[in-house]
């Protein structure tokens, strides 16, 4: 067995909570830091079927990228969706936390697995956060928001459209103005990204893969890259299987468990 405070470390020693916006809530939202736990689930989100399945397999501990308490909470009823799962997860005495913008920020976080899905290389971060670099294990890292990379073998734009359809199984794909121009440097940002597509411009990327783009974002490509927008959950899905991968480097027998509930919130008529 584990204490909360001890798998929470194993991320945080890669991704520090420091790392988080300053709009976050990362970090152990419920619970004992102290309290003993066997074993964790691991979830994008946290929604009630999320609790029910920890609560149906004794689980009492629970990790999730987005926080289930992202804004201030100034009442918890059982009337309120956020307050049932509250009290939900107190009476059964599980615990909750969330490790959102620090793990996006980190270079070996949510980007980089996702780049590598895409099979890209040469993978650098793109847009680098005021200090550039800080110290981990008496090495420097590089910390920001998205990444770039390129692909081994360049691809026409409709191509790169079926590799997004098919790796990131989303049924519907929304993008900017073909430019017919092949594909090699792509830039990325798993979740809303809209906020950095002059940054992906200014690199010169071919194609901006990111979610959450509104309708004047398109326009902002402006003949100049193709803007894809493929989905919040599909572009942070692997996040889960990272968490995993981080508890279980620095604790191989210890148990861990990704959730089987498919938390989107987005359904698609197509």
């Amino acid at each position: 067995m584990l204490k909360v405070s001890e798998i929470l470390s194993c991320i945080t020693e890669e991704a520090p909570l420091c790392w988080q916006e300053s709009y976050d809530n990362s970090g152990l939202l419920i619970g004992d830091s102290n309290a003993l736990v066997d074993k964790v689930l691991l979830s994008l989100d946290v929604t009630e079927e999320v609790i029910d399945e920890a609560i149906d397999n004794s689980f009492h501990m629970i990790i999730s990228h987005h926080p289930l308490i992202f804004k201030g909470v100034k009442n918890i009823l059982a009337d309120d969706a956020t307050g049932k799962m509250i009290m939900k997860a107190i009476k059964h005495d599980i615990s909750i936390a969330a490790m959102h913008t620090n793990i996006d920020n980190s270079f070996y976080g949510v980007n980089r697995v996702l780049a590598e899905k895409l099979g890209l290389r040469d993978l650098n971060i793109l847009h680098l956060n005021n200090s550039a670099t800080w110290r981990l294990d008496d090495s420097a890292t590089q910390i920001g928001s998205g990444m770039i990379g390129v692909l081994e073998n360049e691809m026409s734009e409709l191509d790169f459209l079926k590799m997004i359809k098919e790796k990131l199984n989303v049924p519907s794909i929304r993008h900017s103005k073909l430019l017919n121009k092949n594909i090699r440097k792509v830039a990325i940002c798993g979740g809303s990204g809209s906020f950095l597509i002059n940054d992906a411009k200014r690199c010169a990327a071919d194609v901006y893969l990111t979610a959450d783009l509104k309708y004047h974002d398109f326009f902002e490509a402006d003949n100049e890259i193709l803007i894809v927008d493929a989905g919040h959950f599909e572009t942070e899905q692997f996040t889960k299987q990272l968490f995993a991968d981080i508890i279980l480097k620095k604790n191989p027998k210890f148990a861990v468990q990704i959730s089987s509930v498919k938390t989107n919130s987005v359904h698609y008529f197509v």
